[in-house]
């Protein structure tokens, strides 16, 4: 048993108790790899948890060049027609929109 994460093997494989005693303690370092990967998986996924899901409908940002031009952040709905400016990065109007719209929230909360 390692007492500082609990795993528990056990292992009556072989006749000899020298060599039953290297298997479980193969095992053992085999579990507890697995045991630090799961941890490690665990910090990973708490830290970007936030980012939430990368797919077709998620986006920030739309841009539209054809018939018109504008470009609409999805979080805030603010929008710019000048999109040519924001391609050039100018994206400081986004960046206050957003700013405002999280000290909102932290306000209501």
């Amino acid at each position: 048993m390692h007492n500082p994460s609990g795993i528990i093997v056990q292992c009556q494989a072989e006749l000899s108790q020298h060599k039953n005693r290297d298997k479980a303690m193969k095992m053992l370092k085999a579990k507890l790899y697995e045991y630090e990967l799961d941890k490690k998986k665990q910090a990973a996924e708490q830290f970007y948890g936030a980012k939430g899901e990368i797919a077709w409908g998620h986006q920030i940002r739309s841009y539209v060049l054809q018939p018109y031009t504008m470009v609409k952040d999805h979080r805030t709905d603010m929008q710019n027609g000048n999109t040519q400016s924001v391609l050039d990065g100018n994206i400081g109007d986004f960046i206050e929109a957003y700013l405002k719209m999280k000290q909102k929230e932290g306000a209501e909360k």
